[in-house]
This record gives structure tokens, C-alpha cells and sequence, in this order.
């Protein structure tokens, strides 16, 4: 591991405060030190009160910030003395804790302080940086981690027993700290939990750690534990979508909610599940407490949801109080020789977390079985912190969950126009959504864990199956579906309409539509809700216009197939819905050619062609998106086979 100091970046974070900051973003940029919101760091400074007297301020990161991204203002300033003397207390309850430390900050508007402040109170130096390196986890969660880490840092740490972050951490780390520390002392180390250093400054605390960590690593190669174990070639044969949509369901009725599904074949991933040993080594526990609130405390070995979910049962009843209640008994990571390692979350970015946590995890095993044998602490101690309340706070931050959290949805025609507007209205609502379109911008529409965009030509059905495929290892199935891929074409009476240019149109509106139905309907079985289709249609199906008879015999035709559709598939729980617009002007198929051949058709201005409705309104592609968004919510969740216009009112229509 090597220092990220840099001395031109570093000037530019003036103050002890904006030292920590900046090296504190250091730390959270390697992930084999701290994962989404761990470790924390901590700086004591000097300053004036309102009354003008000097007062020790302990600046320690707030919770809910991550180590990464932390600002000045993701620090909680609290009173070193009243933190001080808190660790002096016989006894004190996490609540009691939080109470506390809030009533000791100097600024109530700033976040609650991180529960080990007392501990980087305790610590008799300025800066204080804690993380939860890989490396040391790998030598700690072995059956003689005391005598490894001894041998490996001799004086130079302190070493303290595992105890559960919180109060009870603290009031031992402020009485064994002054008794092991000595001159050569330059950290301290947490048994199956982390390193913590200090200094000076901001640079010497840093690098202090990244010295800690080196050690570790070299200590793991000079005993053969630093090289991880490879893939045998050629020994994965991918599971079906079906497949993969089937087990995300059964995990989603274990939950009682939908879960995403994402699946990683990677070489990595393929090792570990490939491993002799995988029943033994995935089977102890986490590599640290604090990781049971993203991967449960163990991973689920194969496909037997069912077994899982009454192990999970029985931990519970062993080791539970007669307050608690039961969290839901699915996994949050599955090992399966064909899925690789698949992990799941309400919310695909939840589902991404619990990988990149598992990823480390896979490290750490494998590299602790071979220094001497894998060993998690027992499995009380991480019953402890999974329903720890001041852990499931952080879970419980985001608040209620979105309407369709843990859901997927598939749009056509993505990239622009209502598709586009459908994939906002459909991810401001949490759903995770796939968008296909022929245009390659549908790649880059949104940068983020809950879309993927996929270059498809919804014509081609071999490129359709890829898409599907691509859908269901990233997300792991398929609730809804929005059809709204579309052409119009040039204006044509149908005495000079080419045969060509008809089977084109036919080819994309209608054709294009059934082959996804038809391979989507396995999908949509397995969604946890039941299934739900929306197909964009048009006015021109109840009334078409002159010169667009290919475009409203294709959605007329498509019309016909949604409610067939609506009648075969309502068994299945699946429910298919058609609305139909019409002068929706900011979508791709209305060219400026388009608009001004078909409103001179009409005898119109093209502004007037744009209000040419009873209501004399404008409909958007928004409107459109959200109307798609609602008929797949609960609003219609009785509904099947309804053609709703959106239209703004059309006397030919009505």
C-alpha cells in the first residue's frame, strides 16, 4: 500500500480541520481500508467561544458521512472535556451515549457524532485516523491472531481484545491504552475490527496508517497468504434468466418485499464459489461486525432459499431478547457455482454495496484460510451489532422506501422523448430500469447503480435476447415493461405507399413488440408484484389520420395484440395497459418535416396543430411518462386491458 499525499492538493486544505478532511477522503478512497460510511477520523483543535474563553473541540466525522466525500461540515464538533469524562462513567446506554455526545457539541445544526468518539477522546493526540484494512482483518480472524499480530508489530501497537463499538470499546481502550502504550508506540489495533493511528499532523497520522497497513500486507506475503486463489477455465455454464428471475422471486417472498438481484461472474468471484472449502470458509461469519448490516452473517450457499430463511430463523430465536423483532430472513448474498456471487438489496445501489463489501470479504477469507484458517468471531457478537440499534439507524435513514423499490423496469425507444421522460418518471419512483434504444447516447442517460442502458435494435431478436440477458444479470429480473419504441415514417397516401417502407414500420411497432412480449412473459411471471406492460399507443388508433396508414394500422394492430394479451396473461398476474396520445411534439418521430406536413394536412399552423384538442393544452412527454409510471403503481392495480387517451381531449375521439 503506498501514500496518496500529495503536497500540491494537500496545500490547498488550509487549517487543521481542512487537513483532516483532505486526508481523511485519502483513507476513503481505498476501499481495502474503509467501505461505504466505515472507519472515522478525528482532530482536536483549540478555539474561542462565544464568551470569548478557549476551549478543546474534538472535530470527529459525523454519522452518515463517508470518509470519501466528507466535507468540514460532515465533522461533529464536541467538547473534549465532557467526552473526556464521559469515559470516567461506570455505565452507559447507546442512547444515553448519543444524548450525551449531542448535548457536548458546539453546534446543534451539525451531525450526530460517530459512536467510537469517546475512543478518539481517549486518544492523547491531535489527529486520529481509524479504518478497517483488509490485511489486518486477514491476520486478526485467524485461530492465533494474537500471537500474528504480535509477531508481525511487536511493541510498535497496542492490541485490544474484541469488544462491540460503543461505550463499553471506549472505558477499555482509556484504561488499557495508558498501561500498553510505550515510547515505540505508533498504533493500536482492534482484534477482528481495525487499526487506529495518530500524530502531529494530518501527514504523519495518514502515513502512519498506510505504514500500519504495508506491514500487514508484507507479513501476508512473507507467510504465502497474499495471492488469492484463480478461476478454473471454462468451469461456468451461466444460469437462464428464467432461472435467475425465479430465485430473485423466492428471495423477494422470503423478504416480504421485491429485491434486486445482481450477478457477478467476474474471475474473482468465480474462484471463491469454485473453492474445496466454500461450505467451511463462507460459513463463519463476516469479516467484521459491521458488515452483517449489508451481507447478513453468512452468505447463502446454493439456491435453497427456503433452508436459508429457517437458518436464519433459528439464529434469531438462539440469540434474541423477547424486545427485538425479527428482520427479514432472505440473503444478501448468494454463492452458487452457475450465478458466481450474487448479492441482493432493496435497492440496486444496496445490492451493489453488499458486493463491494462481500468482494473484501472474499480477500480476507481466503487470504486468513491460508495463513492458518479462517475464524469469525462467534456468532453473538455478530447477532450483537446486526440489531444494534444505533447500526440499523443507518439503514433506517433513507426513510420509507419508494414505490417501486426493488422493482425493475424495462423501457423501449429510451434515449429520447417519452421514453426518456418514462426512465426519470420510473427511477424518481426507485425502480431499478433497463432502457434500450438504437441511438448509443441510451449508454450514458444516466450514470448511476439503478440504470443500465443497452444499444438495441428492438428489430433484431437476436439483439433483444441480449438485452433481456443483460437485464436480468444486472438487476436479476423484470416487473414492468414499457413499450414505446416507435417510427412513423413519411407521410404517404396509400396509393404511393412502398411495400418496403410498410413492412419497416410493421417491423418496429408491431413485429419488434410481440418478440419482446413473447420473451418477456417468463420474466413477468416471476415478478413479485405481478407482472405489469404499458404500451404507448396513439390516437390514430381509434382515429387515424390521412397519409399514415402504415403508422395506425401498426398501432391499431398492437393495440389488438396488448388486449389479447391482457386477456391470456391475467392468470399470471400479469396486467397490460394501453394509452394512447396523440401531439406529443417533443418525442423523436416528430421531425419538423412531420409536424409541419401534418398539420398543413389539417388545414393548421403548426402552433395550432400543437393545441388542435378540446382542452387546447400542449401534452409532453412527461405527461405521457407519468401517466406509464401510475398504471403500473397501485392506482391500477385492478386495471388490465384499459386504453386511456392522453390527448387533451379529441372530438373525433370522444
Amino acid at each position: 500500500m503506498r501514500s496518496l499525499w500529495n503536497e500540491r492538493d494537500a496545500a490547498q486544505f488550509e487549517g487543521p480541520l481542512a487537513q483532516q478532511v483532505y486526508t481523511s477522503r485519502l483513507l476513503g478512497q481505498d476501499k481495502a481500508l474503509v467501505l461505504h460510511g466505515g472507519g472515522n477520523t478525528s482532530v482536536k483543535i483549540r478555539e474561542r467561544n462565544v464568551f470569548g474563553d478557549e476551549e478543546d473541540i474534538l472535530y470527529v466525522k459525523g454519522s452518515g458521512w463517508d470518509l470519501e466525500t466528507i466535507e468540514p461540515a460532515g465533522f461533529a464538533p464536541v467538547r473534549l472535556e465532557r467526552a473526556l469524562r464521559l469515559a470516567t462513567l461506570d455505565r452507559l446506554s447507546d442512547a444515553q451515549m448519543v444524548q450525551e455526545l449531542r448535548a457536548a457539541m458546539t453546534n446543534p445544526g451539525a451531525p450526530t457524532p460517530s459512536v467510537e468518539t469517546i475512543l478518539h477522546a481517549s486518544l492523547p493526540f491531535q489527529f486520529v485516523d481509524h479504518t478497517h484494512a483488509d490485511a489486518l482483518l486477514a491476520i486478526t480472524n485467524t485461530p492465533h491472531g494474537v500471537e500474528r499480530v504480535h509477531d508481525a508489530y511487536g511493541e510498535s501497537v497496542v492490541v485490544i481484545p474484541y469488544v462491540m463499538p460503543g461505550f463499553d470499546l471506549a472505558k477499555l481502550v482509556a484504561q488499557e491504552f495508558p498501561r500498553q502504550a510505550g515510547p515505540n508506540t505508533v498504533g493500536m489495533i482492534l482484534l477482528k475490527h481495525g487499526f487506529f493511528s495518530w500524530g502531529e499532523t494530518a501527514r504523519e497520522a495518514y502515513e502512519r496508517m498506510i505504514d500500519l497497513v504495508s506491514r500487514a500486507e508484507d507479513y501476508l506475503a512473507q507467510h504465502r497468504a497474499w495471492d488469492l486463489p484463480t478461476a478454473s477455465p471454462n468451469a461456468h455454464t451461466p444460469a437462464t434468466r428464467e432461472h435467475i428471475a425465479a430465485l430473485r422471486k423466492q428471495v423477494s417472498d422470503v423478504a416480504g418485499f421485491p429485491m434486486i438481484l445482481a450477478q457477478h461472474t467476474d474471475e474473482h468471484s468465480m474462484a471463491f464459489v469454485q473453492r474445496d472449502d466454500l461450505a467451511t470458509i463462507s460459513q463463519q461469519g463476516p469479516a467484521t461486525p459491521d458488515h452483517v448490516i449489508r451481507t447478513k452473517r453468512l452468505a447463502q450457499l446454493g439456491r435453497d432459499v427456503s433452508a436459508f430463511a429457517d437458518s436464519y430463523e433459528r439464529y434469531f430465536q438462539e440469540h434474541a431478547s423477547n424486545s427485538l423483532q425479527m428482520l427479514d430472513r432472505a440473503p444478501r448474498v448468494i454463492l452458487d457455482p452457475q450465478l458466481g456471487v450474487a448479492t441482493l438489496g432493496r435497492t440496486a445501489q444496496d445490492a451493489a454495496i453488499a458486493f463491494d463489501v462481500y468482494q473484501h470479504s472474499i480477500d480476507i477469507f481466503s487470504r486468513a484460510s491460508a495463513l492458518g484458517g479462517y475464524a469469525a468471531l462467534p456468532a453473538s457478537d455478530i447477532f450483537a451489532v446486526e440489531y444494534w440499534d444505533l447500526e440499523q439507524a443507518k439503514l433506517r435513514r433513507g426513510g420509507a422506501p419508494p414505490p417501486f423499490a426493488g422493482e425493475v423496469a424495462l423501457v423501449t425507444g429510451a434515449a429520447s422523448g417519452i421514453g426518456k421522460a418514462a426512465v426519470e418518471s420510473l427511477l424518481k419512483r426507485g425502480s431499478a430500469v433497463v432502457g434500450l434504444d438504437i441511438n448509443p447516447a441510451v449508454a450514458q442517460l444516466a450514470c448511476r447503480a439503478d440504470f443500465l442502458g443497452v444499444v438495441c435494435d428492438v428489430s433484431e431478436p437476436t439483439q433483444i435476447e441480449h438485452a433481456l440477458n443483460q437485464a436480468v444479470n444486472t438487476f436479476g429480473g423484470l416487473d414492468m415493461l414499457v413499450l414505446n419504441a416507435g417510427i412513423f415514417g413519411p407521410t404517404r397516401r396509400i396509393d404511393a405507399l412502398e411495400l418496403a417502407e410498410w413492412r419497416k414500420i410493421m417491423s418496429i411497432n408491431l413485429d419488434a413488440n410481440l418478440v419482446l412480449l413473447h420473451a418477456a412473459h417468463p420474466l413477468l411471471t416471476c415478478a413479485p408484484r405481478g407482472g405489469r406492460v404499458v404500451v404507448i399507443g396513439s390516437k390514430n388508433v381509434p382515429a387515424p389520420g390521412p397519409g399514415a396508414a402504415a403508422y395506425s394500422a401498426s398501432k391499431a394492430a398492437l393495440n389488438q395484440l396488448a388486449r389479447v394479451a391482457a386477456l391470456e396473461w391475467g392468470a399470471d398476474r400479469i396486467r397490460v395497459n394501453v394509452i394512447h396520445p396523440n401531439a406529443v411534439f417533443d418525442t423523436g418521430i416528430w421531425t419538423a418535416d412531420v409536424l409541419a406536413s401534418r398539420a398543413q394536412s389539417y388545414g393548421l399552423s403548426v402552433d395550432e396543430y400543437k393545441r388542435n384538442n378540446v382542452l387546447r393544452v400542449e401534452v409532453t412527454s412527461r405527461d405521457v411518462a407519468e401517466l406509464a409510471a401510475e398504471m403500473c403503481g397501485s392506482l391500477f392495480a385492478k386495471t388490465t386491458g384499459a386504453q386511456v387517451p392522453l390527448d387533451g381531449g379529441n372530438d373525433r375521439v370522444i
